[in-house]
């Protein structure tokens, strides 16, 4: 096995342990040498891998945002008969997505209280990681309108529903611990229904 492969394989590792350190300890009780005890490692070798705990975190958070953007992009580019079935399977995909993922949502809604409370600007942290899935969203709705599947509706205004429907899939799962969403696949459904021309 490659040097590099043996690299990538172990900073997945030691992220799936660390996560279970965030779980467990919360973000700001999280320390480095806890994460590096929870992989049986030095925090030496560690710093081979990450520069600081804020770091690993940020890692864990990029991979879920960039892979469940891959999904939804891919199911984007997949065109069903309709529009609005194409918004439903990604709407579904999310949904799915933050019941597999809760315990790392947790440990995302538990640092941004932590960075809320210690005066940091959320918002735009937040707007910056989901910019590109609005504009796949916004994508498939003016696609949709073009092509008369869809009524002619404010853009702004379903990518925010869809954005909504993401956030309370995370509270649902995360704060809640809600295993069951299926009444937001029925919400989902009941409007992505009305958004046909």
């Amino acid at each position: 096995m490659s040097v590099t492969v043996e690299h990538e394989k172990r900073k997945k590792e030691i992220l799936e342990n660390a996560l279970d350190v965030f779980v467990t300890e919360g973000y700001a009780d999280t320390t480095f040498q806890k994460i590096a005890d929870r992989c049986g490692i030095t925090r030496t070798i560690l710093y081979l891998y990450f520069k600081n705990k804020r770091e690993i975190f940020m890692f864990s958070i990029k991979r879920f945002t960039e892979k469940l953007e891959a999904e939804i992009r891919a199911a984007a580019a997949e065109q069903p008969s309709h529009s609005c079935e194409t918004l439903e399977r990604m709407a579904s995909m999310v949904i799915d997505r933050c019941a597999e993922q809760a315990k790392l949502l947790t440990v995302i809604v538990g640092y941004l209280e932590h960075m809320r409370k210690s005066g940091g600007e959320i918002g735009d942290r937040i707007r910056r990681r989901t910019i590109r899935m609005r504009h796949i969203i916004a994508g498939v709705v003016i696609s949709g309108q073009k092509h008369g599947d869809l009524k002619k509706v404010s853009v702004g205004a379903v990518s925010d529903f869809f954005y909504g429907l993401v956030e309370a899939a995370i509270f649902r799962s995360a704060v809640l611990g809600v295993t069951d969403l299926e009444d937001l696949r029925s919400g989902m459904r009941l409007f992505f229904e009305g958004l046909k021309a």
